[in-house]
């Protein structure tokens, strides 16, 4: 981490998981534990039902509510999705684009995720931009070429100074709901890279402004570790983040003076 430069953001996603009475029960249980952070902003990016009730209960510890999704037009025939328009009326901050499950299961492309980015900057929300290399693509020695690839087609046409609303995350698939963890040393070199990136197509004063996490099987007992590398910047959390206890622990890792 480097607060000097950039904002510690440490983001949850639910996935499709809890009901409405448990996204109140897990409120509940994690309010007192979380107190107001001060040191890094917190996220928890739920299903869409339960955004309402995650922007009334949260609001008193500051902590952001996001999407996990968005579509890239703002209005019209598109049975089942939900634009950026309805979800800033919701009081949504950020919104997750182009995580490797949608990507997997949903046909995402590098030109959708592009085009939901420029629709997320435009109607004000922050974009959590996911990338990452399958066990195969690390294997074969690529992840570099290919990371290099998702980050300039995720951010085409994206000016300078809309680069301060958008996020990085880091998701190696191989990485993610499987348990394994990218060492340290390897989440590093990754999101170091993923600077050396943005620094190429914007500069050095943009690069070092940009918060890039790691998203990857972050949890309670390597999120230390982990956001003690100069260039990884928070946390995209998973399954540690349906667990106030475990996911308290990881903002507490990164809420350091």
């Amino acid at each position: 981490m480097n607060r000097r430069y950039r904002k510690t953001i440490i983001a949850g996603n639910w996935k499709m998981n809890k009901t409405l009475s448990e996204t109140r029960a897990f409120a509940d249980e994690l309010k007192p534990l979380l107190g107001k952070p001060k040191w890094c902003e917190v996220v928890l990016c739920v299903p869409y039902v339960n955004i309402p009730a995650a922007v009334r209960l949260f609001k008193e510890n500051r902590v952001a509510i996001g999407a996990e999704n968005c579509h890239f037009e703002s209005h019209g025939a598109y049975t089942g999705e939900v634009s950026v328009e309805m979800l800033k009326e919701l009081g949504v901050k950020y919104v997750i684009i182009g995580h490797s499950e949608r990507r997997q299961y949903y046909n995402e492309t590098d030109f959708t995720v592009n085009k939901k980015v420029h629709a997320a900057l435009e109607g004000g929300l922050y974009p959590i931009v996911c990338v990452g290399e399958s066990l195969e693509q690390r294997e074969l020695g690529v992840t570099m070429d290919l990371i290099s690839y998702q980050v300039k087609a995720a951010l085409a046409g994206v000016p300078a100074d809309k680069m301060r609303h958008v996020v990085i995350a880091y998701e190696p698939l191989w990485a993610i709901g499987t348990g394994k963890t990218a060492t340290a040393e390897q989440a590093g070199e990754v999101c170091e890279a993923i600077r050396a990136v943005i620094r190429k197509l914007y500069g050095a004063r943009v690069a070092r402004s940009v918060t890039i996490q790691y998203g990857g099987s972050m949890n309670a007992k390597n999120a230390a570790e982990l956001l003690a590398q100069p260039d990884v910047d928070g946390g995209l959390i998973g399954g540690a983040a349906l667990k106030a206890p475990d996911f308290v622990e990881i903002v507490n890792a990164a809420n350091q003076e």
